[in-house]
């Protein structure tokens, strides 16, 4: 019965996201000079109305307009930016636990988390092409196959940063995973000072020292170590940062940013390429025993019941986080990421009787603020030279 309930939220989760149009484009949904009652209107994961506030109201702009360009603010609370923000945490939460009770039933450690991996890209794949096809949903791109080409290294850099990490989830405890994901950026520093040629600055170098030790401090006493885990958990940070950097790059192209026509469009593409992108490796790491995975899922209903939520649940967190960090500064986004971070871990690991054990929390503790006063180091260091 919970199994089938957290499908349920996924999948109304999933569906809220196209409810607040996550996309940027010509129209919009704030008229200029009158209020129109709107169509929609924010609710929590249980389906209640948080208030009267509807996506059509305040000319001002005090919510967002379709398209993710920031609309003028008028002073008030932002309602619709903490729906996002409230959306974003429940579904990063939810997915990491509906991620591990389905690797869990297929075997844990020695499971099928490739295809697991694969699979939840291919929900995503499903739940993007069905907005696409849905009246008034979502525009479809107008992208190019040059566009397509040039976007392969992003997808795959995303296939294999979320295929890592759901490898680093099977092999351990998710909390531990979390912890050593939390260092992307000493890994994003390297790259991008060594291989993109874009240097970083010394008081970042700095922090980097911080967010290791606690890494190692957290996991001195982890219960359930394992070096597997500990691997695959950088190996995502690796793909996680050379994502960024050729994200970056993408992005610079002239004009992608009108044919793809929202963030939305973006990320069901990268979904879409990535999904295909992991079937060779599916075929390569797990195909001798797909029958054996067909089976379970054919009798255990905790395995593809949670499969399929924690695909809509990643589809829907990721889209959502990556709206609401840009209605946000850069303070508020390390702040965000940081107490994301911190839920995640700490209710995950409560959820699914994880070690707490005081070293782990302590490295944990240290690493994350090492994460965070990486993230806004520059800006404290130009504020005392000014």
């Amino acid at each position: 019965m919970k199994v089938a309930s957290t499908l349920v939220i996924a999948t109304f989760c999933a569906s809220a996201v196209s409810a607040f149009g996550l996309q940027y484009g010509s129209k919009s949904l704030v008229s200029s000079h009158r209020t129109r009652p709107g169509l929609v209107n924010p609710i929590d994961i249980t389906g209640e109305r948080l208030n009267s506030v509807s996506l059509g109201e305040t000319a001002s702009g005090s919510l967002e307009s379709r398209g993710g360009a920031a609309a003028e603010s008028s002073g008030g609370i932002d309602v619709g930016l903490l729906v996002y923000f409230a959306l974003w945490y429940v579904g990063n939460y939810y997915y990491n636990i509906t991620n591990k009770l389905a690797l869990n039933a297929s075997g844990g450690k020695t499971g099928f988390p490739m295809s697991i991996s694969s699979l939840q890209l291919g929900v995503g794949m499903i739940y993007g092409i069905f907005l696409w096809l849905a009246p008034d949903a979502r525009e479809k791109p107008k992208v190019t196959k040059d566009d397509i080409i040039k976007m392969l290294p992003v997808a795959f850099c995303f296939m294999g940063a979320h295929s890592a990490s759901v490898f680093a989830m099977g092999a351990g405890a998710v909390s531990f995973a979390q912890i050593v994901k939390a260092s992307e950026p000493a890994f994003a520093a390297v790259l991008a000072q060594f291989v993109y040629g874009k240097p970083v600055s010394k008081a970042k170098w700095m922090c980097l020292p911080i967010v290791i030790g606690g890494v190692i401090l957290a996991s001195v006493k982890e219960l359930d170590f394992a070096v597997s885990a500990l691997v695959s958990a950088c190996i995502a940070n690796m793909f996680a940062a050379f994502k960024g950097n050729e994200n970056k790059k993408l992005m610079e192209t002239p004009g992608l940013s009108d044919r793809m026509g929202s963030i939305g469009n973006q990320f069901a593409l990268t979904t879409i390429l990535g999904f295909l992108m992991s079937i060779p490796v599916v075929l390569a790491k797990e195909g001798s025993r797909l029958g054996e995975f067909m089976n379970l899922c054919k009798t255990s209903p905790a395995l593809w019941m949670n499969m399929v939520a924690s695909g809509l649940w990643f589809y829907g967190y990721n889209e959502l986080a990556t709206m609401t960090l840009k209605k946000t500064g850069a303070v508020t986004q390390s702040v965000a990421n940081t107490a994301k971070r911190v839920i995640v871990i700490v209710g995950v690991a409560l959820v699914m009787g994880e070690s707490l054990a005081p070293m782990k929390l302590i490295g944990c503790s240290i690493g994350i603020g090492g994460v965070f006063l990486y993230s806004i180091i520059d800006n404290l260091v130009k504020k005392k030279e000014d």
